[in-house]
């Protein structure tokens, strides 16, 4: 089990943002926390404390600018994701992104498009390719959420699914939508399902208030689940969990479960 950090950018800042009120609509949207520093000051604390395979997502337009200054300052050691295309992807690489976090572009209309995906795994290469698959729980499944998470999708968060996705990428990203920044515990269940039904490294995002949070991923994830936290850490203005305690359990030279 591994923290990999996150730098969530919006309007060119890095903010902590309840996802799913990330809509178009006018003053839907509910901020936990605004940065005064830049995207490269928390890249550079990763890059310092040995956490790489961390992911910059830029939400929405504007961030451009940030998410270059992210990877300048830890080239090779975070991952980007954010209106990721087969013509944009190849550019983020040669920024310095270690991988490319791709959702919405694979789906159409509310299904996925094998095409998209199997041109999107050509340009970027399976090695590089992480499938986002934050999913909310509907009718006792778990369908994968687009657009900013207001779409469901009929795609299933399934062991079949899951399964046939793997062939084509390295790692799946999974944000449970509907605990997303709230600081309200993690699906359980949801992370139990990824445990059991992922074939390849997968990390759960969602719903962290604490360290107790943390071993309950490593517990119900049987120590397969990677994890990421926003809301909680100090770092981002949180009270739960302080981001040198994550650095000195997971970081370079730590003994990881």
């Amino acid at each position: 089990m591994r923290f990999r950090p996150c730098i969530d950018l919006h309007d060119g800042a890095v903010k902590q943002i309840v996802g799913a009120t990330l809509s178009a609509q006018p003053g839907s949207l509910h901020t936990n926390f605004t940065a005064d520093l830049p995207s490269s000051h928390y890249a550079d604390l990763y890059r310092r404390d040995g956490l790489d395979g961390g992911h910059v997502i830029m939400l929405g337009p504007g961030n451009e600018a940030a998410a270059s200054g992210a990877l300048a300052a830890f080239p090779g050691g975070l991952q980007i994701g954010g209106g990721m295309t087969p013509d944009n992807a190849p550019g983020w690489l040669d920024r310095g992104a270690a991988g490319i976090i791709v959702t919405s572009y694979i789906f159409d209309h509310g299904r996925l498009q094998p095409e998209r995906l199997e041109r999107m795994a050509k340009v970027v290469g399976r090695e590089r390719l992480i499938f986002d698959l934050s999913c909310a729980r509907v009718e006792g499944c778990y369908v994968v959420a687009v657009d900013r998470w207001q779409t469901l999708t009929d795609f299933e968060v399934s062991a079949a699914n899951l399964a046939y996705l793997a062939s084509r990428c390295a790692e799946f990203l999974v944000h449970a939508t509907q605990k997303e920044g709230r600081q309200e515990g993690i699906d359980a269940d949801l992370v139990k399902l990824l445990a059991d039904a992922s074939p390849i490294p997968t990390t759960y995002a969602g719903g962290i208030r604490n360290m107790s949070d943390i071993d309950a991923i490593g517990e119900h994830g049987q120590g397969r689940i990677d994890f990421t936290v926003g809301s909680a850490l100090d770092i981002f203005g949180g009270e739960g969990i302080r981001y040198e305690e994550l650095a000195s359990s997971f970081g370079r030279g730590a003994n990881t479960q």
